[in-house]
């Protein structure tokens, strides 16, 4: 399972979805964390691959990197988004 987490610098949510991602860690220790800054070079690649267009985006996808779950523009509450990473 790997979790993707997609931000930028001047995001007011993008702080909560981090947040939200190293709970994620806390809880799920198997997972497989991925952060990319959308200001960047490897960020936008990442994230025009997966057609990010807003931040914060939460990808959660399997282990070929296919999007079982997606929370865009939003950081869910972590009982929202749990049952999708374990």
């Amino acid at each position: 399972m790997i979790v993707k987490l997609f931000t930028q610098p001047n995001c007011p949510k993008c702080p909560a979805a981090k947040e939200l991602v190293l709970s994620i860690k806390k809880k799920v220790l198997r997972v497989k964390i991925e952060e990319y800054d959308t200001t960047t070079v490897d960020g936008m690649a990442e994230a025009s691959f997966y057609t990010v267009l807003a931040t914060p985006t939460i990808l959660i996808c399997n282990d070929e990197g296919k999007i079982t779950k997606d929370f865009r523009g939003e950081a869910p509450a972590l009982e929202e988004i749990l049952p999708f990473v374990k």
